[in-house]
């Protein structure tokens, strides 16, 4: 009698790659000390969430999958309930969304780590699937994918590095108590935290050292995850930390930048520490935290960077040059996706060493695209520098494919390279959430590259956030005028990314 088939064997969901290693996986599993094993997603928002399994289970849901709630998917950042999910169709006309039904999510073999902070546990992400095997439509990682294979039918990669700054806090007290418990659709108060050095000493090494201990014990983990980390430095507020990781394909980038975010925050929890990707904390001194994407094509068979110019008359090649120059004509539709929060849009000020308008540079910090390399260069690449470090990274990563590949199929052109950016006549970069949404909502390219369905219901998820914070300031008019990041902003961000 024949084997049944396993969910992925009948709905053809593994690669031959991903179907080998999950047979090495079985047997290395089998062979640990392994108790418990988190299977991991990421929501619309890039957050983490996770389920634990014994082994025994995992193993079995390792080809079968595993059941989890779509409320992940359905509910904004702070639980608030977005869509009548209990309606028929869940609030979003989809017949199987409604009633709030399971997915099935399934583990990808590639991305197995076990954690270095909490031995015997291990953790591996997964892809959403509806019951019948057909792709969950609000995956960010699987639109990413969807993307990168227009790339890859050009022969092409997209290679990413990346540079974030966060910021390093010390707990005051770890106890919880009922102010720190919110509701759905309203969070607790964030907890108490002081400085971990006084900031504001660009590169200071006795600054550094202050932080070195739980700085060691993060790289050591990130070395223990498979985490390309190139250096680790003190930037400028007091307790912001730049990490740079190496170059490497952009599905490998996203997926390790998910985990690098969870585990940072999770290491220095345990440590007595709150670590803090919300952009800018309201806090006293507290400069906004950027993140700062890397980028290139790459020939799939050769791996020869595209963007590194033939000729040395010029810093990028025509096919660079069109990538950029589409990067630019979308920047404003796309920015939502670089910077998705009410916080995010605190950067964009002058002289901040952030853009405030649609512009570019050969190694100008000032700029919206920062452009490095030229002839001979192979590290010749682009740095968009929008992105907040709380942004989604398959979204962001996405939303650069759908821009490039606009400008290099238009045959765009870049403007001449901005030298004084602050002063240019180039278009301002939206200046609230609110405005970035409607430009993404009416973003034919958008629309046509992500679908309606998902444009749709991600606007809708991030205009939710918005209208609380809009009836917050509403309720707290004198807090809301003075300009500065409001408590709201500080409760919604600053423990949940």
């Amino acid at each position: 009698m024949k084997a049944e088939h396993s969910f992925t064997e009948k709905h053809g969901l593994w690669t031959d790659d991903q179907a080998r290693l999950a047979v090495e996986l079985k047997h290395r599993i089998e062979k640990s000390n392994l108790h418990l094993i988190r299977l991991a997603w990421a929501d619309s928002h890039g957050a983490v969430r996770a389920k634990a399994l014994t082994v025994p289970v995992f193993l079995e849901a390792l080809g079968n999958g595993y059941n989890v709630n779509v409320a992940t998917s359905t509910l904004d950042g702070a639980g608030g309930r977005v869509f009548s999910s209990f309606t028929r169709g869940g609030g979003m006309g989809l017949e199987e969304m409604t009633g709030s039904p399971n997915l099935v999510v399934v583990p990808d073999p590639e991305t197995f780590r076990m954690l270095p902070w909490a031995p015997g546990v291990g953790w591996i992400l997964c892809d959403e699937y509806f019951k019948d095997g057909s792709p969950f439509h609000f995956s960010t990682r699987r639109l990413l994918k969807i993307q990168l294979a227009r790339l890859a039918g050009q022969g092409c990669d997209l290679i990413i590095g990346l540079e974030v700054e966060w910021y390093l806090t010390r707990i005051i007290d770890v106890q919880i108590g009922m102010e720190h418990v919110g509701r759905p659709g309203v969070r607790g108060r964030t907890v108490a935290t002081q400085p971990v050095e006084p900031g504001y000493s660009y590169h200071s090494e006795s600054n550094l050292d202050m932080m070195q201990p739980i700085l060691s014990d993060l790289a050591k983990a990130y070395e223990a995850l498979d985490l390309p980390l190139r250096s680790i430095e003190k930037e400028w507020g007091p307790g912001q930390i730049e990490c740079t990781f190496s170059a490497q394909r952009a599905l490998k980038a996203a997926d390790d930048y998910v985990l690098m975010r969870t585990a940072t925050r999770q290491l220095c929890r345990r440590r007595g520490y709150l670590a803090t990707f919300m952009c800018r904390p309201a806090l006293k001194g507290y400069y906004a935290s950027g993140w700062h994407l890397h980028q290139s094509l790459s020939d799939a068979v050769t791996g020869r960077n595209l963007f590194t110019p033939d000729t040395h008359n010029g810093i990028l090649s025509r096919t660079g040059a069109g990538w950029l120059a589409g990067l630019l004509e979308h920047a404003i539709e796309t920015v939502v996706f670089a910077s998705p929060t009410v916080n995010g849009y605190r950067r964009f000020v002058p002289n901040s060493l952030a853009p405030d308008r649609v512009s570019w540079g050969i190694d100008h910090r000032g700029t919206l695209i920062r452009v490095l390399g030229g002839p001979d260069d192979p590290g010749t690449r682009l740095e968009n520098r929008t992105g907040e470090p709380a942004a989604n990274p398959y979204l962001y990563f996405a939303s650069q494919i759908v821009a490039g590949l606009d400008g290099i199929a238009r045959g765009l052109v870049p403007p001449p390279p901005e030298t004084d950016p602050y002063k240019s006549e180039y278009p301002a970069l939206p200046g609230s959430l609110a405005d970035a949404l409607d430009e993404a909502t009416a973003s034919k390219l958008l629309r046509q590259q992500f679908g309606d369905l998902f444009m749709d219901y991600y606007v809708k998820l991030k205009q939710a956030e918005l209208k609380r914070f809009d009836d917050y300031k509403a309720k707290n008019e004198s807090e809301a005028q003075t300009g500065e990041v409001t408590q709201w902003e500080q409760d919604e961000y600053f423990d949940f990314f």
